[in-house]
């Protein structure tokens, strides 16, 4: 299954139910820094874009499961959708065909196993083999994709006498653990004894037996910390490693994705094994559509910005399946497709739909194959991340390497509202032009701000090329002695931090005042505010005394990384003061912030 998708019950009932039976199913660095091997990043230097069975599978959508839960998954459908994505999509850059988890068990979830212990294509489903398979996707000029949860399936085991593929004298009784602790998001496994000599065998068989069938692109599902589970149990990271391992012993360049919710502070690990890796629980609903807003497309506007650092050639964060190509199927309005769209092209997520590609609609087609949004997911853009609180209503940007930016505005209210990029929030004042890239057309210039009236979950994506110059901006650093701290505020170290501390503890009634900021002249002013949180807060900010407006700051992914928003201030001319207050919860520690000289 896909993502977090080994069972027959909604991934999310999974997490909350132990489901033995099934299997479940279904990550700016430099390549050096990923999997150890040159073939290993050549394979991730860009995002991957493709296709993923799990969406249609998973799916309650009349028609597209008529065997009973995931029987979608079959050698007839994924020929379709092979067609479909050869002749529809490939021009564009889409490569894989991912075929999810169940290709080894029957409609009741029955597997099947090779002699070692293997997975092995259920005949029903796949009754000319995975390596028919794979050629056949080969021969469209794809690539294929395969799929495996972490460990030894339970089913698997045989009493702890199946023997191991060369590997002379070792059995399953050999690979795992002696009280058969179980493993991966499902608890669907035995968890591997990495300790042990045979356990590796045991990986590199199964590594040799895909990469024998000639599969491109592994996904590795359940695996932890993560996946809706933590402690030394479902700590997979030796799981990992081995198979980067193995992968790297069969000579072929195969793509490892880690699914799912990986836990960030093993994103070291994840980025040295692994390409690519999801940061987030099933985009999909498990409901008589695709997906829904709610659940949990939504969610990555919040989830995704601690992650941002981590995403560079040779790995990726994997936001999940893009599925906006179906309309009616997809769940969505025709603005939520936008958005969704536009934040996995920005935060460079791998572009790979779970949509039926014989039933793209004319609109769909056109979000998935809109050369200008691809070019910013695939080029040299970096990763976007919020320059604005995570409210309502915020813009995410990145500096392109031809100095110009790339700019969305997001409305996720559940009404029309406007959305204003400040200039100043990228660090220049005065004129820029504004292209707008789903709709390839040139907007003009604009002064020192865009704004855009957009629907509920509605957005825009514009290149922003400044003929302006630098703002120039006055630091207070929060450390100051002239600043005023009340209740548990207090003054701490953070390396990452300008002049190497923050203030910090702020919560419970925790504030943190900055005294004397000097502007000539009243007006509104866009501070930009430096903090570290790992994990999203909310602080209320107010100036002079007067009425405090409650922002939400997105996580910076840890409590040792620094990152900016900008917010709107009202200050008059001279003497100021600006307050951070966690009032009754806890905010981020503050930093520093930087004035605009001018409105």
């Amino acid at each position: 299954m896909r993502s977090s998708s080994y069972s027959v019950m909604p991934a999310r009932a999974l997490r909350a139910v132990v489901v033995l039976a099934l299997a479940a199913g279904a990550v700016t660095v430099a390549p050096a820094a990923h999997a150890e091997t040159t073939d290993a990043a050549a394979v991730a230097a860009k995002p991957y874009m493709g296709w993923s069975s799990w969406s249609m599978q998973s799916s309650k959508y009349p028609g597209l499961n008529p065997d009973g839960d995931y029987s979608y998954l079959t050698e007839a459908n994924v020929n379709k959708q092979t067609d479909a994505l050869a002749a529809r999509l490939k021009k564009f850059g889409y490569q894989y065909v991912n075929i999810d988890a169940g290709w080894w068990r029957d409609n009741t979830w029955k597997p099947e196993y090779d002699q070692y212990g293997r997975q092995k294509a259920d005949p029903k489903r796949f009754p000319s083999g995975m390596k028919s398979v794979a050629d056949r996707i080969h021969a469209k000029g794809l690539k294929a994709g395969i799929y495996l949860p972490v460990g030894l399936e339970k089913e698997a085991y045989g009493d702890g006498k199946t023997p191991i593929w060369n590997a002379d004298g070792c059995t399953t009784a050999d690979i795992v653990y002696g009280d058969l602790r179980t493993t991966n998001g499902w608890d669907s496994s035995y968890k591997l004894d990495f300790s042990r000599p045979c356990t590796q065998k045991y990986i590199d068989s199964q590594a040799q037996l895909i990469a024998g069938w000639g599969y491109d692109f592994l996904k590795l599902d359940g695996v932890g910390p993560g996946s809706g589970k933590s402690g030394d149990q479902y700590d997979n990271v030796a799981d990992v490693a081995a198979w980067n391992k193995a992968i790297a012993a069969t000579g072929r360049p195969v793509h490892l994705e880690l699914s799912w919710s990986l836990d960030i502070g093993h994103a070291a690990d994840w980025k040295k094994y692994s390409q690519g890796w999801r940061i987030d629980t099933d985009v999909e609903c498990y409901c008589n559509t695709l997906v829904s807003w709610e659940n949990s497309v939504d969610d990555r506007w919040d989830d995704a910005p601690g992650w941002t650092k981590h995403a560079g050639s040779g790995g990726w964060n994997d936001l999940d399946s893009l599925d906006v190509g179906n309309g009616e199927m997809d769940g969505l309005t025709k603005a939520e497709r936008q958005s969704y769209a536009t934040l996995w092209a920005i935060a460079k997520s791998p572009l790979y739909t779970g949509d039926d590609l014989t039933r793209l609609d004319s609109y769909g087609l056109s979000l998935l194959t809109n050369k200008e949004v691809i070019a910013v997911n695939q080029g040299a853009t970096p990763p976007a991340r919020p320059i604005t609180p995570s409210d309502p209503q915020q813009v995410w940007a990145a500096k392109n390497p031809d100095g110009s930016y790339t700019v969305a505005l997001f409305n996720l209210a559940d009404s029309p509202a406007a959305v204003t990029a400040h200039w100043a929030s990228l660090g220049f004042t005065g004129k820029a032009a504004v292209r707008d890239l789903w709709n390839h057309e040139n907007l003009g210039t604009y002064k020192d701000k865009v704004t855009q009236a957009l629907p509920a979950h509605g957005s825009r994506l514009f290149t922003v090329t400044p003929h302006g110059s630098a703002l120039a901006f006055t630091g207070y650093e929060a450390e100051s002695s002239g600043n005023t701290l009340a209740g548990n505020a207090s003054v701490a170290d953070c390396s990452a931090c300008s002049g190497g501390k923050k203030v910090g503890n702020l919560y419970l009634g925790g504030k943190l005042t900055f005294n004397d900021i000097t502007v000539d002249k009243a007006g509104t002013y866009l501070v930009k505010i430096a903090y570290v949180s790992g994990d999203a807060r909310s602080v209320a900010v107010s100036a002079n005394g007067g009425g405090a407006t409650s922002h939400k700051f997105p996580s910076t992914g840890d409590w040792g990384t620094a990152e900016t928003v900008g917010v709107p201030l009202t200050l008059k001319a001279g003497s100021n003061t600006i307050t951070f207050d966690s009032g009754n919860s806890y905010a981020p520690d503050i930093d520093r912030i930087d004035v605009p000289k001018s409105s």
